[in-house]
């Protein structure tokens, strides 16, 4: 979404659209949705094979597009900001659901052995590599946290965190959408970055960026 100069304008654009019984504005919202969605399991993901290659794009989407669609019919949207936070809630969801499914010594991903070939001996017989040799799930638990703990901050370092880090929009975008100044979710966002700095994940508190 980080691409769109004016994501605000382009999410009322369809909210406008929906509310007048548009029925391809629903599927225009899903699909900016599912595909921050499907960026963020990537990443969440990506060192752990085992687990990655049971959440394929299209099980990720079919699952968000269910939650996503429930959630419209329940809720009507008002505006780009109405959008983002409720999104964000259903990202966040998924990502804790997947986490769970996962995690732990009975999680699939712990138990799964995925065959594997050795490149470099063709050849010879196939062996196997079980999940817990590349997989720690207490990885996956600290992705569990993480999630669970961005829902329990404040409402306005929640609001800033949920713009800049689940749907990658720059501070000056997530600005916009708050109608509010630039230095307002700066500060915001440092404040939401403390209350989590046990449990962000990656260098740097993950300010690469949101500048």
């Amino acid at each position: 979404m980080a691409e769109d100069d004016d994501p605000g304008k382009t999410i009322d654009s369809h909210i406008d659209r929906l509310n007048k019984g548009d029925p391809t504005a629903a599927s225009d919202l899903l699909n900016i949705t599912c595909e921050r969605l499907v960026r963020l399991t990537r990443s969440m993901l990506k060192t752990f094979p085992n687990v990655a290659r049971w959440e394929q794009t299209d099980d990720v989407f079919q699952n968000a597009s269910l939650r996503f669609y429930q959630a419209l019919r329940e809720t009507q949207l008002t505006d780009a900001r109405h959008y983002f936070r409720l999104a964000a809630l259903q990202i966040r969801r998924e990502l804790v659901d997947m986490a769970r499914r996962y995690q732990g010594p009975q999680g699939m991903g712990a138990n799964h052995q995925t065959q594997f070939v050795d490149e470099q001996n063709a050849n010879q017989p196939q062996g196997y590599e079980h999940a817990e040799v590349t997989n720690d799930p207490g990885h996956l638990a600290e992705w569990q946290e993480f999630h669970s703990r961005v829902e329990q901050l404040p409402t306005e370092e929640k609001e800033v965190f949920d713009l800049l880090w689940y749907h990658d929009l720059s501070q000056d975008q997530a600005a916009d959408v708050l109608q509010t100044s630039v230095r307002t979710v700066r500060r915001r966002w440092r404040s939401a970055r403390l209350m989590l700095h046990d449990v962000l994940l990656g260098p740097e508190d993950a300010d690469q960026g949101k500048t």
